[in-house]
């Protein structure tokens, strides 16, 4: 049957169109789910997983420059088989893929249709599929296709010498030398944990700090930290050109040649094909279509676009949240507009860069108390070897209402999730300090950063910071 009539149409089988999936089902409405294939997120087969995967083995052959101070001997005679550690990611990643991809076979079942899927018309899609051409009839369609690295044209000419995330996870082998080109998230996570590994690698970054960072104290503090560890280039663009024995990377006068290019530039939306036009959506001047990011709707359709397809929040966290909205307004005739959870953004280099809630470049700093503490003043993080943080959180001036934080620090993915939840609930520095702290613990330094914000206050309570007074009388 090359025609088929549903209630929801959802186009890719990542994290966003799984979470749709599941409040189609739970509706009780009639899908399809459509993918071309392979199936197995985005970030169990070339993001989050294998790179933390990555992060973690290198972290391990790092830790042995500690060996000597708590008495381990001959620990310089150790040595690191790099393609083993490298086959072991592969084949992590390989379970982690695997079973995201048994996952939307299981979830789409008989309705899983594996192709390429466009619009010929509102409602109306076309599936290029290897037993041929089918027409599917929604009443909507939630379009949750990923994203797609970017590769800008001067690096064309470099042939196989680039690669992207999509390739450098099935390399059988590592170059010995790595230029990484962009070093947002994944590319300083990529290029430290290679660099750890054993991997020669230079890093450029056409903006002034790593990994987004707006601050410029943490972004200071983070490249003071790394640079011993891989050089790192900032601010000007790079150019590349082929020689004979690799690839020439050149900016500022200065140039290195490696064997390899990892392009880690973003990802751009998977849109290319669908012809929204078609469709009959409305795009802006960057080709994409307009669309509520409280209901995933685009324009007055009942097309819905989630996840890294329309490029506003490509987090895995905020795709599953983005499929589970566009799914139950697909699913009803009414639209719900939700709450989206407060930002939250983690870089997994160790020690973590973190952002939570409102970016320091955001906030107006005459309306705005900066609390601030140093890892080396906190005995837990003395104990881990983790001087050379900064936490920075940022308060409402009047109120000490916590806006948001930037963190450069050891078990920084624990503090982001604390701070992101007393962010997203309106707590202020005051009450939050009214919260246990035990210790020696790396909260602590949470602690100082705060006592920071209560001090600075045009109005501070008498009573001891940290402490409230009982509201009645006990029993």
């Amino acid at each position: 049957m090359n025609d088929i009539t549903v209630d929801v149409a959802i186009i890719g089988a990542g994290t966003a169109g799984l979470y749709a999936l599941r409040e189609v089902r739970r509706a009780k409405k009639s899908f399809v789910l459509i993918d071309h294939g392979p199936l197995g997120t985005t970030c169990a087969r070339v993001g989050c997983m294998p790179s933390k995967v990555a992060l973690h083995s290198a972290e391990l052959w790092r830790s042995r420059q500690y060996f000597p101070d708590v008495g381990v001997s001959d620990s310089e005679h150790l040595s690191l088989d790099i393609d083993l550690a490298w086959a072991n990611l592969r084949e992590q990643r390989d379970r982690f893929a695997g079973g995201a991809a048994q996952g939307a076979i299981r979830a789409g079942g008989e309705n899983l249709l594996m192709g390429s899927a466009r619009f010929l018309e509102p409602g109306v899609l076309e599936v290029a599929t290897e037993s041929g051409r089918k027409i599917i009839r929604a009443g909507a369609v939630v379009v949750a296709t990923g994203s797609l690295p970017v590769v800008p044209k001067w690096l064309a000419g470099l042939g196989e010498r680039v690669i992207t995330t999509e390739q450098l996870f099935e390399l059988e082998t590592l170059p010995k030398s790595l230029a990484v080109l962009g070093l947002g998230a994944i590319g300083l996570e990529m290029g430290l944990a290679l660099s750890r590994l054993g991997v020669k690698v230079i890093g450029a970054e056409l903006a002034a700090a790593p990994a987004g960072i707006s601050d410029p104290e943490i972004a200071a503090s983070v490249i003071a930290r790394f640079s011993p560890e891989m050089e790192m280039w900032f601010g000007a663009p790079a150019q590349a050109r082929l020689v004979s024995d690799g690839v020439a990377i050149s900016s500022q006068g200065r140039e290195v040649v490696v064997e390899q290019v990892l392009a880690a530039l973003g990802r751009r939306p998977n849109l290319d094909s669908l012809d929204f036009a078609a469709g009959g959506l409305e795009l802006n001047d960057r080709g994409l279509p307009l669309f509520d990011p409280a209901t995933l709707q685009a324009g007055n359709s009942r097309i819905f676009i989630v996840g890294d397809a329309n490029g506003d929040r490509p987090l895995m966290h905020e795709a599953a949240d983005e499929g589970a909205i566009a799914g139950f307004n697909a699913a009803r005739p009414a639209l719900t507009r939700f709450h989206r959870r407060t930002p939250l953004a983690i870089a997994f280099t160790h020690p973590d860069i973190v952002t939570a809630g409102a970016r320091f470049d955001s906030l107006d700093p005459e309306k705005l108390i900066i609390g601030t503490a140093r890892t080396e003043d906190t005995a837990r993080y003395r104990v881990l070897h983790g001087e050379g943080g900064l936490l920075r959180l940022y308060a409402e001036k009047t109120t000490g209402r916590l806006l948001g934080a930037s963190i450069f620090a050891l078990e920084g993915e624990h503090l982001a999730h604390q701070l992101a939840w007393a962010i997203d609930m309106g707590i202020t520095a005051q009450r939050l300090l009214q919260m246990p702290f035990y210790h020696p613990v790396v909260e602590e330094a949470l602690q100082s950063a705060l006592q920071d914000i209560v001090r600075k206050l045009p109005e501070r309570s008498e009573l001891p910071i940290g402490l409230a007074a009982e509201t009645s009388a006990p029993a």
